[in-house]
């Protein structure tokens, strides 16, 4: 069996049975997305200014002049509140769920929230121990 009849035989069902018919809004949606993008990209582009100064190509962030090199190393204190950030930060998007049906849940749903906040009350109290709260 060769690959090109197992792909005309995924193509002819899927054809065949009108699937194609419900992915056309989600292709159209994607199709006009990309549209608009490169349109504006190119809009811009023949539309925009082109005189280039020094000042349009001095590196900065936020305004600010850079010094030093882009190659100087970080703490690891810098990516351990980087991703405790992420972390406490996840817990809002399973916390707001539960506040929406917190009648409709019950004493189950009141005790699978008490252990989730358990777990992070624990990796809390675990890291500010270790001392990755401080940024020496």
């Amino acid at each position: 069996m060769s690959i090109s009849f197992v792909l005309q035989s995924v193509f002819n069902y899927v054809w065949n049975n009108n699937m194609i018919i419900d992915y056309i809004p989600l292709i159209f949606t994607i199709l006009f997305g990309f549209g608009f993008g490169l349109m504006f990209m190119k809009l811009s582009e023949w539309l925009g200014a082109r005189r280039s100064t020094k000042g349009k190509v001095t590196t900065s962030e936020s305004g600010m002049l850079p010094y030093g090199t882009a190659r100087d190393r970080f703490s690891v204190k810098f990516y351990m509140v980087a991703v405790s950030f992420i972390i406490f930060d996840i817990e809002v998007v399973f916390l707001y769920p539960w506040a929406v049906q917190f009648k409709q849940m019950g004493v189950p749903g009141i005790a699978a929230m008490g252990i989730f906040f358990l777990i992070l009350l624990f990796g809390y109290f675990y890291e500010l121990r270790k001392g990755g709260f401080e940024l020496d």
